[in-house]
């Protein structure tokens, strides 16, 4: 059987002042990923990055269930410790009659953003990381029972899926225990190990919604017509998020020229070598290769990629190339 091949968009903008631009691409591709037949497209949220303008994922959901017909729509995720679990349910409630049967609901336990704007998220200033299991099971509680004390309202169509995302074993742990589908960020922690997974499967408790466990990988993908392009693409990306993380860059995306440009320090050699082993890179062969033996590594449902390209373009070609090779 066709492994499940699904997107996540980062909403990447050049600048501080191109989240209109961004969000734009972001419909664009949304609506090229559903004529290619991917199964699902997530958006994340992350706050203060000044390359990322995806803040508010389920805005940007609506605006999406808009521009598209058939494709599952959802957060990738939302950051539940800033937030009152039943003003999120009563948000993705709506989206769920806006668009039946197309929504997911993905939440996180990270504050997707620096500790400082996390404060200033929180109603209090003060954010419920520890509280995480608990808001969960408000979280679902609300979508998934009849009755509900306060009432959710609107009241969702059908059983909105609520994912668990994480890049540890605690959070694969925790999904099993909640008997919720699990979505491990390998984007974000380049050394997570196939054991999470084995975690999730051993300690899965059947739910209503979810009698079997169902598990996705995320990884970071770059795909174009020579391996040479591909590594560019992803250059371009690394090194940004290089000089970002090391506090010496911070106003935008480097240009592929500047990136190509620069000096390739043995940090920064380091760095892109680091995070590797478990994204797919290269011609349509190579990255089909690759993404076969990571879902085969991990046993996973679904392979759900990342490929944050200066240009739509190259991300739509990165897209086309690997769901073409790949059916």
């Amino acid at each position: 059987m066709p492994i499940k091949l699904s997107v996540l968009d980062q909403s990447i903008s050049h600048d501080r002042n191109g989240a209109q631009q961004a969000f734009a691409n972001t419909i664009a591709l949304a609506k090229w990923c559903e004529d290619l037949g991917y199964e699902r497209f997530w958006v994340s949220e992350h706050h203060a990055f000044p390359v990322i303008a995806g803040s508010a994922p389920e805005v940007l959901i609506a605006a999406l269930g808009a521009a598209t017909q058939t494709i599952k729509l959802g957060s990738g995720g939302i950051m539940l410790p800033h937030y009152s679990p039943l003003k999120v349910a009563e948000k993705f409630a709506v989206l769920s009659n806006l668009y039946p049967n197309r929504i997911d609901l993905g939440v996180g336990r990270a504050p997707g953003t620096d500790m400082i704007t996390a404060k200033a998220l929180a109603t209090d200033g003060i954010p419920k990381f520890e509280r995480f299991p608990e808001l969960v099971s408000g979280l679902t509680r609300y979508l998934w029972e009849d009755k509900t004390t306060p009432l959710l309202s609107p009241k969702p169509v059908g059983d909105i899926p609520v994912w668990m995302l994480g890049s540890s074993p605690e959070s694969a742990i925790l999904a099993a225990e909640m008997g919720l589908p699990y979505n491990l960020a390998a984007f974000i922690n380049h050394q997570a190990d196939p054991k999470f997974i084995e975690l999730y499967k051993r300690n899965y408790k059947p739910s209503k919604q979810f009698p079997e466990p169902y598990c996705v990988l995320t990884i970071g993908a770059y795909c174009a017509e020579t391996e040479d392009a591909a590594k560019l693409l992803r250059l371009n990306f690394d090194t940004t998020f290089y000089l970002f993380i090391t506090g010496q860059h911070r106003s935008g995306l480097l240009t592929p020229e500047e990136s190509r440009a620069m000096t390739m320090s043995p940090e920064l050699s380091a760095f892109v070598k680091s995070r590797d082993a478990l994204r797919a890179v290269g011609n349509p062969q190579q990255v089909r290769q690759q993404i076969e033996h990571l879902a085969q590594s991990f046993g996973v449902d679904e392979i759900m990629m990342v490929s944050n390209t200066y240009t739509l373009e190259d991300r739509m070609t990165s897209y086309k190339l690997i769901r073409e090779v790949m059916s």
